[in-house]
């Protein structure tokens, strides 16, 4: 039979790329919303957790499409900054910041007085599976490191040129296919592969 369709409720193009290098082989048809024809309208991400944001989004591009729908919330977590920017790393700055780099920027200004050791931070990422009706299901990954004194590496998206591994090596240094191994959605999407498995029988 065939695949069963799943919505993407993103266009990011790192993340649909992510998504598919570690699904791809899950049994689903992964579509982004230009691919099926839908538009989806921006969701405000407004919910005090990476998981109320990631189902706000799911459950939107599931209610567009009549599809299923995967959506994730992600953010960076430093520990000098008492857990900024966390759930709001996308929006962190405010309307003045243009794109990642801008917002990255900030970033390490805010923390320019603050020495090697104490720049701990976390990736974590929560991804949320939602059919049409009632069913969701939530998973979620999570990355310990610390914040670069300056960018590093040209490969990545977000925060990643500033978010070192234990190695010394930034998120935006790593090949992507080790990235698809370890980044914080990696593992949140690992975890879902089973449940994926499971339910495409019922799909």
């Amino acid at each position: 039979m065939p695949n069963p369709k799943l919505m993407l409720a993103t266009g990011n193009a790192g993340k649909v790329r992510e998504i598919r290098a570690i699904l791809g082989d899950a049994g689903w048809d992964i579509l982004t919303p230009a691919e099926a024809g839908f538009a989806l309208a921006p969701v405000a991400e407004g919910g005090r957790s990476y998981t109320e944001n990631a189902i706000s989004k799911a459950v939107a591009a599931a209610a567009v499409s009549g599809l299923p729908a995967l959506a994730d919330d992600s953010g960076i977590e430093v520990d000098a900054l008492d857990g900024e920017p966390g759930v709001t790393s996308a929006r962190f700055g405010g309307p003045s910041m243009r794109n990642d780099a801008d917002r990255t920027a900030l970033l390490l200004r805010r923390l320019e007085d603050v020495p090697a050791p104490r720049r701990t931070a976390r990736f974590r990422a929560v991804v949320a599976l939602v059919f049409p009706g009632d069913r969701v299901f939530t998973r979620e990954g999570v990355v310990e490191g610390r914040v670069a004194l300056a960018p590093q590496g040209a490969n990545g998206f977000g925060y990643d040129p500033i978010f070192l591994l234990s190695d010394g090596r930034s998120m935006a240094e790593i090949p992507a296919e080790e990235k698809d191994r370890i980044s914080h959605r990696a593992i949140a999407l690992a975890a879902l592969r089973p449940l994926l498995a499971q339910l495409r029988e019922h799909a």
